[in-house]
């Protein structure tokens, strides 16, 4: 088995002893795991600050960017697990995240958390993909 940590260009760095995706070769298939991704900056301050849609939309594009890293794209994602700080934000979320896999329609779980890793931040996003 190969794996291969995955950090695109311009992730901010790991706050810990994590990689943002590893690759792991499985023979004739790949599979991309992708950790839960926020809305930080590169200095890790929070992007918009309790705005849910603004952070589902930088967190897709991150999770975009750890694909492509990978050599793969959200059509590959099969299993994705979000967490929200407040369930009133789901239609936000929800709206964006169907943009991204309306055709798609990975396996999915939703949960409610009373906090994420630092004040201001209101969604988490982590995928498995396959090739």
């Amino acid at each position: 088995m190969n794996k291969t940590l995955i950090y695109p260009k311009g992730h901010p760095p790991s706050r810990g002893a994590y990689s943002p995706g590893i690759r792991i070769e499985l023979g004739s298939a790949t599979l991309l795991l992708i950790t839960g991704q926020l809305a930080l900056d590169a200095d890790n301050e929070v992007i918009a600050p309790l705005d849910a849609a603004e952070q589902t939309e930088h967190v897709f594009r991150r999770i975009g960017a750890i694909l492509e890293a990978g050599g793969m794209d959200f059509g590959d994602v099969v299993k994705v697990d979000t967490f929200l700080t407040d369930m009133r934000d789901f239609e936000k979320f929800s709206a964006i995240r169907n943009r991204y896999f309306a055709d798609i329609r990975p396996v999915s779980t939703l949960l409610e958390v009373k906090g994420l890793a630092k004040p201001g931040l209101c969604v988490e996003i982590e995928v498995v993909a396959v090739k």
